[in-house]
């Protein structure tokens, strides 16, 4: 069974878009239920994956080794470590809560909306457990296509075609560089197998040629300024659920994608653009942060600090200490949750207004209270608030990059103080003050199933805020293992 654990966990996804194409297609709650279902199926099943995890070792664990193109010496080749089985559990964490949240708002092809999301979990974990160079672009590119069609056919306005194409086409124009640097890997060592690659020493200038195609594909997908044009625009147009898989899970492909192949392949090449990439994440924390200050569209808002988040993950990964590394995936892991938190928030006022303007929301903590302590307490998180998993991330963070620049740290923290202003300008913009009816003159609480849906992701901001060790544990070994490689 566990020569096959990933295997499993890859098809089961699968086999429920399979059985969706059996169903039809007036019948909605079928169709919705069978989604749901084989996304629980995915996650109880990964959890096993965790259970199971030896954390003594950093060797990767539940390794499959499948022939695949064996006279080119390409094989699928996946397993996990510490760090993929995280990105693995944030994954089919966050899928069913995207379904849940799905369930009432999206009335047109229903079959195919929910096939797209078991489809790009399935390519997630195949992405977070790929052992292969050539695999892992494969997949890594194979998302965009349920996401574009997510975003284009799915989205709420009327612009969300030509987001779409900018979402596909910036993504994709940035991966042709890494699928270059693959052939050259190839051609080099004969292989494209992730272990074997790794420990192959590459010439300074090589390694140098190679860490800038690899940066320039992850730089656009995770993003970095200036990249990140498309991630504002992607976000407005998408439905809710699109923008929770986006910001929770399809960012942190590319900073995954960073640790695990820039900084693990090529060490020489990123001592020396440390300092690039320090003044690019920088850059982006507080122009990004000062942006979000200016925005009156509610999802732009948590857009641009998505964006700001990313930098602040850039810089602790460059920091290049054990510290640094496992504050920045704390905060990848955190961001899952929380910004993912905040969309469904907004989903929820415009699911029942049809707008996201902050001008229509005025006060609104005195009519729904309950949606009020929900956004409230999502919006500390994301400031990076005691006690949450946010700010375990970002301490974890400083303190790594104090030990490697106190210059860049001392920017960083001006763009937490940034962080704080734009969260608490936004809770009180909407929560508090007078209330507004002259746009808005009755509201809705949220109903059960919104409250089962974002209970999850409070239980989980506080904690791993309160006991971080469960996922500290997890990266220890793994981390541990690339920083003695650099």
């Amino acid at each position: 069974m566990f020569n096959s654990f990933i295997s499993v966990l890859i098809l089961i996804p699968l086999c429920g878009v399979f059985l969706l194409f059996f169903i039809h297609e007036k019948n909605a709650i079928a169709v919705k239920t069978t989604a749901l279902v084989f996304s629980l199926i995915t996650f109880f099943y990964s959890l096993f994956l965790w259970i199971l995890f030896d954390h003594s070792t950093a060797r990767f664990q539940f390794t499959e080794y499948l022939e695949w193109l064996w006279s080119y010496n390409l094989y699928f080749f996946v397993g996990v470590d510490g760090i993929s089985l995280l990105f693995i559990l944030l994954t089919t964490f966050l899928i069913p809560l995207c379904i849940l949240s799905s369930w009432s708002s999206v009335k047109k092809s229903l079959k195919e909306y929910y096939s797209y999301f078991l489809l790009m979990e399935s390519l997630l974990i195949c992405v977070f457990s790929s052992l292969d160079l050539i695999i892992f672009f494969i997949f890594f590119e194979s998302i965009l296509i349920p996401m574009y069609l997510i975003i284009g056919f799915w989205g709420s306005r009327t612009r969300k075609i030509k987001a779409g194409f900018q979402f596909f086409l910036y993504t994709l124009i940035g991966s042709v560089l890494m699928l270059l640097a693959i052939f050259v890997i190839y051609f080099e060592t004969g292989t494209t197998d992730y272990q074997l690659v790794s420990n192959f020493t590459f010439s300074d200038r090589r390694q140098i040629l190679l860490w800038l195609a690899f940066f320039m594909s992850f730089a656009i997908k995770v993003p970095m300024m200036p990249f990140h044009i498309w991630l504002p625009e992607a976000h407005v147009e998408a439905p809710t659920a699109g923008s929770v898989v986006l910001a929770g899970v399809l960012l942190k492909m590319g900073t995954y994608g960073l640790l695990r192949f820039s900084i693990a392949l090529f060490p020489q090449g990123s001592f020396y653009f440390t300092p690039l990439v320090y003044t690019m994440s920088v850059i982006a924390v507080i122009y990004t942060s000062l942006t979000t200050l200016r925005q009156i569209d509610l999802k732009k808002i948590i857009a641009y600090s998505s964006v700001a988040h990313m930098g602040f993950v850039t810089i602790g990964l460059f920091s290049l200490n054990i510290q640094g590394l496992e504050g920045s995936i704390v905060i990848m892991l955190s961001h899952g949750f929380v910004s993912s938190a905040l969309f469904l928030c907004i989903g929820v006022l415009y699911e029942r207004h049809h707008t996201r303007l902050i001008k229509y929301y005025t006060g609104v903590a005195q009519v729904i209270p309950l949606f009020s302590i929900f956004f409230f307490f999502f919006s500390m998180a994301n400031l990076g608030f005691p006690g949450t998993s946010s700010f375990v991330g970002e301490f974890l963070t400083l303190v790594g990059v104090f030990e490697s620049n106190t210059c860049v740290t001392f920017l960083a923290a001006t763009g937490m103080v940034l962080g704080a202003a734009y969260s608490l300008w936004l809770c009180n913009r909407i929560l508090f003050g007078k209330l507004s009816t002259e746009y808005i003159s009755q509201y809705t609480e949220i109903n059960r199933r919104e409250f089962a849906v974002l209970i999850p992701l409070v239980f989980c901001t506080l904690f791993f805020g309160v006991y971080p060790e469960l996922i500290l544990d997890s990266l220890h070994m793994s981390v541990t293992n690339i920083l003695t490689k650099i």
